[in-house]
C-alpha cells in the first residue's frame, strides 16, 4: 500500500475548542477513509503544523494520488470546524523520499 503524508498548518483555534481537539479531529476524519500510521504536531517556521502519515489502498498511481489529495482536503474541512488553517501539503513516499503529489 502506498504511503502518503499530509501537512496542515494551524494558525489559530476557534473559540471553545481545546488544542488537543485539532489533532483528534484530523486523525478521526482521515481515519474514516484510510489507516493513519502516525501523527505528530511540529513547529515549522514558528507555526504549528499537523503531520499525518496514512496508507491508501493500492490501485493505479494517479488514482492513489487523487484519493490522497481528496482525503487530505476532507481532513482539512473537518479541522476547519475547530481551528483556523493555513497551507495544506500532500506528499507521497517514493524510494525513501517524500515527494509532493
Amino acid at each position: 500500500m502506498p504511503s502518503f503524508q499530509t501537512r496542515l498548518k494551524i494558525t489559530g483555534l476557534r473559540p471553545g475548542n481545546p488544542p488537543e481537539a485539532v489533532m483528534d479531529t484530523a486523525v478521526e476524519a482521515l481515519g474514516t477513509r484510510h489507516h493513519v500510521e502516525a501523527h505528530q504536531l511540529q513547529i515549522a517556521g514558528g507555526v504549528p503544523q499537523l503531520n499525518l502519515r496514512f496508507l491508501v489502498e493500492a490501485s493505479e498511481y494517479t488514482g492513489e494520488n487523487r484519493q490522497a489529495r481528496e482525503s487530505a482536503a476532507m481532513m482539512r474541512d473537518a479541522v476547519e470546524g475547530v481551528a483556523l488553517t493555513g497551507s495544506l501539503t500532500v506528499l507521497r513516499r517514493s524510494r525513501g523520499k517524500w515527494l509532493p503529489v
